[in-house]
């Protein structure tokens, strides 16, 4: 069993419904600070969240409640967050419901640039590109040369129509000038099952999700969206290196979100606190098995990540046409 999934069971084993740690003090009064997690228990975005909170115990005391409120793309999660009014509940955010949905959605229960402020940025779950072992595409110039010579013959799949993964694979196709066919999944699973049953030619993913079947030797990473190398993975290229494209360092960004509404204070002193338990060399070591690099930074850093993100996904599903169901 990989680290990856040793975590990951250890997280599915202590989240039955909420998992509460028992602390001192909080930032917020006697109120228990609840992290709520858009994700069903035992993800690498729910064990993250649990690992933040197990440290912020010694960081301000009192209670931590992780919360997992899965559902429509991480939208049930961070309107119930936006309209929290106790001073004490933030959202474990990723692009879906911040970044990607405004531009996907006809309307929103919450809008995520008003209702909503940046507390930490904590970590990046970089994408990748990746085929199984037997592929004859042994380069990502190999991909896209084939893709040239046969529009839209080329397969690759998704986690789902509308998700960052399927985002991802959209910006390569665009940026290069090519036409990938999109194959969406509900979820990694079962898009990595036909991968390696050679229905499809290759998947865009999460370093978490592709780690296993590289460690297994059923899957070869081609690229990673990321700035630097990633030594899990046997140090694939980047996929600006091995593609030779600018822009293709897409951060698949982890942070902390607050209600609007919550005292700046608090908003602070959180912020403080996760900023100094993301720079641990332990946090560095844990993010690292989970497939995930923390990039540490406070309520600004999280913001100009927010909006830079925003801009790029407008981009690629405007360029793409793309909808959702």
């Amino acid at each position: 069993m990989t680290l990856l999934l040793k975590h990951l069971a250890l997280g599915l084993a202590a989240a039955a419904g909420l998992a509460v740690m028992p602390l001192h003090a909080q930032p917020n009064g006697d109120k228990p600070l609840r992290i709520v997690v858009p994700f069903a228990a035992g993800g690498a975005q729910d064990v993250i969240a649990r690992y933040l909170g197990a440290k912020l115990t010694d960081k301000l005391g009192g209670t931590v409640i992780v919360d997992n409120k899965a559902g429509a793309g991480g939208i049930v999660a961070a309107d119930a967050v936006a309209k929290a009014t106790d001073g004490a509940t933030v959202l474990l955010a990723t692009g879906g419901a911040i970044t990607i949905a405004p531009h996907l959605q006809a309307k929103l229960p919450y809008d995520p640039v008003n209702d909503l402020a940046p507390v930490a940025l904590v970590g990046d779950t970089p994408m990748t590109v990746a085929v199984r072992t037997e592929s004859p595409y042994k380069t990502l110039a190999d991909v896209l040369r084939d893709a040239k010579a046969k529009p839209g013959q080329v397969t690759y799949a998704s986690t789902g129509n509308g998700t960052v993964s399927h985002l991802t694979g959209a910006l390569l196709a665009q940026a290069s000038g090519v036409n990938l066919l999109h194959v969406p999944y509900r979820g990694a699973a079962p898009a990595l099952t036909d991968l390696l049953g050679g229905q499809v030619a290759l998947i865009v993913t999460s370093a978490a999700s592709i780690e296993p079947m590289v460690a297994s030797g059923k899957a070869r990473v081609l690229g990673t969206f990321s700035r630097a190398a990633l030594p899990s993975l046997g140090t694939p290229p980047t996929v600006a290196e091995a593609a030779g494209l600018a822009g293709m360092d897409v951060p698949v960004w982890v942070g902390v979100m607050a209600p609007a509404r919550m005292p700046a204070a608090s908003i602070e002193k959180l912020s403080a606190a996760l900023v100094e338990v993301c720079n641990l060399p332990e946090t560095r070591q844990r993010f690292a098995q989970l497939g995930a690099v923390n990039t540490c930074g406070g309520g600004a850093a999280l913001g100009k990540v927010i909006a830079e993100d925003s801009q790029r996904w407008a981009r690629v599903i405007k360029q793409g046409g793309i909808k959702i169901d």
